[in-house]
């Protein structure tokens, strides 16, 4: 059998990928062990600041590779603080961090982003809902479900359902320094105004929702908003690429 050759994809550039590989291995990851006193330090501030944070048990990945076009990731558990005092980093002394993002498409051709509540980490944000993967996603075997945590993210913080949607064929990944993003597109059989009313009422009725506002954005809209690095990556490319406007 030939050997497969890891390749390093080019920085912010989309591209397609087959599948993703993602294990989980025992102990600790070493930036934790590396940056253990100034990680508690820096969760004593977040806390104090926002006493709604919670230092949940993570996933956090070690070392991502594309073979083949499959996307190989080693990653340990740990958690929320960790993870929060590594993207404070300009350039992390080691780590990476993988983001999954189920990107919903109205009828009419619209993105659907969501706002971050001012209670979360990320306050005033708009992006795609995502998340950081959890033991939650872990499979018996050891690896991660990177593609059920995608639907998952998306109900819990919107209402909508992957399964109410036709799922596109292709599966999307970017490298963006130390961060890596999958992505794909679900194409929803309602109109934008049904769909921003469906998730209204998602958030009227969720107990502590970590969003405060939904928008529906077409190709005009994209400089309305404090976008994350991901929604400024696939806004652009969704927008500009005539076969995924089509459907």
């Amino acid at each position: 059998m030939m050997e497969r050759h890891a390749t390093q994809p080019v920085d912010s550039q989309v591209f397609a990928i087959s599948g993703i590989d993602m294990r989980v291995e025992p102990g600790r990851h070493s930036f934790e062990i590396a940056e253990e006193a100034a990680i508690a330090e820096n969760w004593q501030r977040e806390f104090a600041a926002n006493p709604a944070l919670y230092n949940g048990e993570i996933v956090l990945q070690e070392e991502i590779k594309l073979h083949g076009g499959v996307v190989e990731a080693r990653a340990r558990m740990s958690n929320f603080a960790t993870l929060l005092w590594w993207r404070k980093q300009p350039q992390p002394t080691s780590g990476r961090m993988l983001v999954a993002s189920a990107v919903p498409i109205s009828s009419d051709g619209a993105a659907i982003v969501i706002r971050m509540a001012p209670h979360t980490a990320n306050p005033g944000m708009v992006y795609f809902a995502a998340g950081s993967l959890d033991g939650s996603d872990l499979r018996p075997d050891g690896t991660v479900d990177v593609l059920g945590s995608m639907g998952r993210e998306l109900f819990e913080e919107t209402g909508l359902r992957v399964d109410d949607a036709s799922a596109d064929p292709v599966l999307y990944a970017v490298s963006a320094g130390a961060r890596f993003y999958l992505f794909r597109f679900y194409r929803f059989p309602w109109t934008a105004v049904e769909m921003c009313r469906r998730v209204e009422a998602h958030m009227a009725v969720d107990p502590d929702p970590e969003i405060n506002a939904v928008y529906s954005l077409t190709s005009a809209d994209l400089s309305l908003h404090r976008y994350d690095r991901l929604a400024r990556i696939i806004l652009p490319f969704f927008f500009g690429d005539e076969t995924n406007k089509a459907g």
